[in-house]
Parts: structure tokens; C-alpha cells; sequence
């Protein structure tokens, strides 16, 4: 069976209007163009130069975005091997392969793992399951001082926040509610 594509279009930056294509069937949603326009305004003052962490990257619009408008790196991880696919596919395309690392594998044991540092997190995991509270509680390992961390997530389900995270801004389109927020550098773990 032929799976459907969606496209989604770079906003800004670089690649502004090149076109990205996604896996529409399995249950991809990426952030809608007035989204991103307003978390990327909010993250103009820090992205040039940046080190991004797409986790549960999904179509990796996010991550894409961040590179186009002048972050140095871009780590993208997402346990979909089609949704994977198709982010190789986009970086590769898009001529950033030496910009970006795929990490394919569950996005919760990334961050336990990992030893990088990242200014700037994305996190919108699949609404159902708890993964939410779980990325927020091992986050603050691979967090760089001065770091912003962007959030979506339903309007009926608001996260819980662990003790060390501060709201900066938040906003609601239609029925997802989405904010900046940042983690307290005296709150990190070793």
C-alpha cells in the first residue's frame, strides 16, 4: 500500500518556501505555519549559532526550521523509521548533512544517554502516554545554560511542570496550547 505524503513548507531563514515531505499516514502533525512563525520570533535573539534538539522530531519541521534560520547543529530524534526516513531525506536535499545528526530510537532514553548540551530543545511528543512528564523530568541533563525549551500540547491536557522550569510565554492556536519555557541552571542535574 502507497503511503500518502503531506508537505510542509520552510517559513523562514535559508530555505524559506522549499518544501519538506512527510509520512501523512502515520499520524504526523507538524507545527502549523503560524506557530512556527511565532516560536521562531520568539527564538530570533538565540538561534544563530545555536545547538537544536528535535526530540520526537516526528516530520522534523521544527529542527528544519531552526537550521534554515542559522543554527549551527541540529540533533533530530524520532522513533518512526518512515518519519526518520523522510527527515534524512529533507536534510539531504537540503544540503545540511553535516549540520544535522538522526538519531532513530525513543526519545526518553536519548536523553538519559546522551552527553551533548543543547540551547535550544523542541518537545512535542504523541499526546497520549505519558511521554510528556518523562522528557521533562530527564531534560535537564543535556541542557545549556540560557536554554529555551518549546512545548506544545493539547488545550484540554496542560503539562505538569517539574520544579526548576519557568514560563516565558505561552500561547493557544485553535485546540493546542504552545509556550517557551527555560530551565533553572541551579535546578540541573550532574
Amino acid at each position: 500500500m502507497r503511503r500518502s505524503l503531506g508537505r510542509l513548507r520552510i517559513i523562514g531563514g535559508s530555505w524559506r518556501s522549499r518544501l519538506i515531505d512527510f509520512d501523512a499516514d502515520a499520524g504526523v502533525r507538524p507545527t502549523p505555519d503560524r506557530v512556527r512563525q511565532t516560536v521562531f520570533d520568539w527564538l530570533s535573539p538565540i538561534i544563530a549559532g545555536s545547538s537544536v534538539l528535535d526530540l520526537f522530531a516526528g516530520s522534523g519541521a521544527l529542527g528544519l526550521e531552526a537550521l534554515s534560520r542559522g543554527a549551527a547543529h541540529a540533533s533530530f530524534v524520532e522513533n518512526g523509521r518512515t518519519q526518520i526516513a523522510d527527515i534524512r531525506a529533507a536534510v539531504e536535499k537540503l544540503g545540511a548533512s553535516d549540520r544535522a545528526e538522526l538519531v532513530p530510537g525513543d526519545a526518553v532514553a536519548f536523553l538519559r544517554a546522551t552527553a551533548h548540551r543543547y540551547d535550544i530543545l523542541f518537545l512535542d511528543p504523541p499526546y497520549e502516554g505519558g511521554l510528556l512528564g518523562q522528557a521533562l523530568t530527564a531534560l535537564p541533563r543535556v541542557l545549556k545554560p540560557g536554554n529555551r525549551i518549546y512545548l506544545e500540547w493539547p488545550k484540554e491536557q496542560p503539562p505538569t511542570m517539574p520544579a526548576g522550569y519557568t514560563a516565558l510565554k505561552e500561547k493557544t492556536a485553535g485546540r493546542v496550547c504552545y509556550g517557551l519555557f527555560t530551565f533553572a541552571q541551579g535546578e540541573l542535574l550532574p
